[in-house]
């Protein structure tokens, strides 16, 4: 990237941003046009390669945007000072659906990236989402109060079943071409929530 990026007011930033969350998101990445996200950016189409070298740079560093816009989002909300897991589970959805709010595609982005299968992009991708899936446990989890959980239960287990739900429930929907509704998955995500307090909490805290 070069930094006269940087250089130009957020509001242009955020221009070209949006755009490059619309256009990848929407289609997949070899489909995805250039000129479609200058255009919706307001800008040249030379001026979009003038501070992204191409296309794979744009796309990676719009990637690193968004990753750290929702670390940063759940750290600076004060969430590692929770200490229930289903509620550091739920703060979690409500900060990415106050994302969504603010950044209209940038659910159809992070889904587009995080089944991405460009063999030219695909790999550092993949190698950085699970990096990241790796560490969020340490991260959120590791002082939430244990004693809740009935005896043998491991959170972490919990913590990947409801993982694997969620990948398989997107799955789902996107080889049926059913279009995601954040609203329609926050429903289905309050019943997973339920079941699984009712399954592994004990008596008291339910």
């Amino acid at each position: 990237m070069n930094e006269k990026f940087l250089e130009l007011t957020e509001e242009k930033q955020m221009r070209i941003i949006d755009a490059a969350m619309e256009v990848f998101g929407t289609n997949e990445y070899k489909h995805a046009v250039t000129d479609e996200i200058a255009r919706k950016a307001g800008i040249s189409k030379g001026l979009l390669f003038y501070y992204f070298k191409n296309k794979k740079s744009l796309y990676q560093y719009v990637y690193q945007y968004c990753l750290q816009l929702l670390v940063d989002t759940i750290d600076e909300a004060g969430v590692k000072n929770k200490t229930d897991f289903f509620e550091i589970m739920r703060f979690g959805a409500d900060k990415k659906m106050e994302l969504i709010a603010n950044h209209a595609y940038i659910m159809e982005f992070c889904m587009k990236a995080y089944y991405m299968n460009d063999e030219n992009i695909a790999e550092k991708i993949t190698q950085d989402i699970q990096q990241k899936v790796n560490t969020m446990f340490t991260d959120y989890f590791s002082h939430i109060d244990l004693f809740k959980f009935k005896e043998g239960i491991d959170p972490f287990y919990i913590f990947q079943m409801l993982q694997w739900m969620a990948d398989g429930y997107i799955r789902t929907k996107q080889k049926t071409k059913e279009k995601l509704d954040i609203n329609e998955i926050m429903e289905d995500y309050d019943r997973w929530e339920e079941m699984f307090k009712q399954m592994v909490y004990r008596k008291e805290y339910l």
